[in-house]
């Protein structure tokens, strides 16, 4: 039994979920990272702004330490904001991976199915290959042996061919 064009479609519609799950995969992974960059930015402006306020407590500059202060409390505003979102994105990444490997599970069926169908396919063309070939052997072995029976018989001469008579009747011996 052939692969049937069904299956095939299975087949590759399975291929398009699995990639299309891939990509989504691949853009929520680019977002987690996106937000995890944003964070680690974040912290850096938190630093910056903590050393704006220790060089302007040496200094003396007000406009500085104000700025550093500013600083330090907008990058606690962003830790607030990006640390749930962060939460969220690792749950998508995680529900998304799920997802992926379920399809992949799915494809990699689907190809299971066709790769056993296409191997007992090819298990029952060597079988049919091999009883033609038998077959073959057979009718030549009995037609051989037909020959033989007929070419025997062929060389059994009349009995009176080997008295030596001729075809009108008359012995070739004249004593």
């Amino acid at each position: 039994m052939a692969v049937s064009r069904a299956l095939r479609r299975l087949l590759r519609i399975r291929d398009l979920e699995e990639e299309q799950c891939r990509l989504e995969l691949d853009s929520a992974v680019s977002e987690r990272n996106r937000l995890e960059h944003a964070l680690t930015a974040t912290a850096e402006r938190d630093r910056s702004g903590r050393r704006l306020v220790q060089a302007s407590a040496h200094s003396g500059e007000l406009p500085d330490r104000l700025a550093g202060l500013e600083e330090i409390r907008a990058s606690g505003r962003l830790v607030a904001v990006l640390v749930p979102r962060i939460a969220v994105a690792e749950y998508n990444v995680s529900a998304l991976q799920h997802e992926f490997l379920l399809k992949r599970v799915e494809r990699r069926q689907a190809e299971t199915l066709i790769q056993e169908t296409e191997a007992r396919d090819a298990i029952e063309a060597e079988r049919r290959s091999q009883q033609g070939l038998d077959d073959w052997y057979g009718n030549r072995m009995h037609q051989n042996q037909t020959e033989r029976v007929h070419a025997g018989s062929a060389s059994v001469r009349p009995a009176t061919a080997i008295a030596g008579t001729q075809g009108d009747g008359q012995s070739m011996d004249k004593t």
